[in-house]
């Protein structure tokens, strides 16, 4: 099966080792894929577990109405695996309850900490 960030590789081979913890992201850009996909497939306990905890929420509750499609990357600024911090800016591509076709594009920043990236926080644009 591919995997749902839309990178080209298998689950198995791409986010599915991130999301069950076996490995951790090694850039702010697979991390940001990686939580697209537990978003396509319906991983809260894995967005909270990867959200920074200064801004992390208490509880998380995924819409099952909409279906994540498709993840474009658009930018990347720092982020790599011996960076501090990181922004990756992109385009989530779903389909509602409804059937109709939207996307959410967002500017997320993200730290390293401990040689582990978190997802900060962000900003639609």
């Amino acid at each position: 099966m591919r995997c749902p960030c839309t990178s080209g590789d298998t689950y198995d081979a791409c986010c599915g080792p991130i999301l069950s913890g076996t490995i951790a992201a090694p850039t702010a850009e697979r991390l940001m894929r990686s939580r697209f996909t537990a978003f396509a497939t319906g991983d809260a306990p894995y967005l909270l577990r990867s959200w920074h905890p200064s801004t992390r929420p208490a509880e998380l509750e995924l819409d099952d109405d909409i279906t994540w499609t498709r993840l474009d990357i658009l930018d990347t600024v720092a982020g790599g695996p011996f960076d501090a911090q990181g922004v990756v800016a992109f385009d989530a591509h779903f389909r509602g309850a409804d059937g109709v076709r939207d996307s959410m594009r967002e500017r997320s920043r993200f730290l390293r900490e401990d040689r582990v990236w978190t997802y900060l926080d962000g900003a639609a644009y």
